[in-house]
């Protein structure tokens, strides 16, 4: 089943795109790890991309990495990331499931073996943050052995050379960044480059998600204008969570407000 393109083929008779938001798996705890994901999908998000913890985020900024730090606490482990992916596609069949990792991970049990428990858990697509396009013959053999969409990241300063490769290569989706550096809310956001979208547009590449500090509906309008099919929103939600883990129910009702009115943005003309 192509979870994705299902998904995109019903938000674009919708006229709406995709608002996925981003969770570290393990915070605050497991328990209430699972619950978010749970309240997430009762609020009718599109997706999920979700992160598995590791020591050295490089691309991801402080809000994310104290989310790692707390889900290290709660003594999560890659074998419990996969055991709650694994409770949750049995719950929810048809939404896209996407994790976000790093190339240790990967490489710990060995790359094969990585992808098999991805299957095995009932992923969509694995996206690693620190892999060159250059560098991804073996991922990308392992995620056509298992049928795991392996996504890449498409950069601002991308050439025309590498936008035509991550067209060929980025499966389920691209994931475009809004800027250079790292993730959070606490920069100014380029928007990305027209020429970029309009090149991966020509290229055929899979639908177009747009990552790295959105937080705000002004974002997704941009977004929608640019012809981008999705959004990934992470630090703008893991900052709720950080800022009301000892009051669930007011954390419950602040995510509850931010995905209205992020998900009322999604709707286009």
């Amino acid at each position: 089943m192509n979870r994705y393109k299902i998904l995109f083929s019903k938000l674009k008779k919708k006229k709406k795109i995709a608002f996925i938001p981003f969770l570290i798996l393990g915070d605050p705890n497991i328990y209430i790890s699972i619950k978010l994901i749970d309240f997430f999908i009762s609020k009718g998000i599109n997706a999920l991309e979700l992160g598995i913890p590791f020591s050295d985020p490089l691309a991801d900024g402080e809000i994310i990495q104290k989310s790692i730090l707390r889900a290290f606490n709660s003594n999560i482990t890659l074998k419990k990331c996969f055991k709650i992916i694994s409770i949750i596609r049995k719950k929810y069949n048809n939404i896209p499931i996407g994790i976000l990792t790093y190339s240790n991970l990967v490489f710990y049990k060995g790359i094969n073996n990585f992808y098999k428990n991805c299957k095995l858990s009932g992923i969509d697509s694995v996206l690693i943050a620190d892999l060159p396009l250059e560098e991804s013959k073996l991922f990308i053999k392992s995620s056509n052995i298992y049928n795991i969409k392996q996504v890449f990241i498409c950069p601002l300063n991308s050439n025309n050379n590498l936008i035509k490769q991550i067209s060929l290569k980025s499966k389920g989706y691209v994931y475009l960044s809004s800027r250079s550096g790292v993730t959070g809310t606490d920069f100014k956001n380029k928007k990305p480059d027209i020429n970029i979208i309009n090149k991966l547009i020509k290229y055929n590449s899979s639908p177009i998600i747009q990552g790295f500090g959105i937080f705000k509906p002004s974002q997704i309008i941009n977004a929608i204008k640019m012809k981008i099919s999705g959004i990934i929103s992470g630090s703008a939600v893991i900052k709720i969570i950080e800022q009301n883990q000892k009051n669930l129910f007011l954390m419950f009702e602040k995510l509850n407000k931010f995905i209205k009115i992020m998900k009322k943005a999604t709707y286009y003309n």
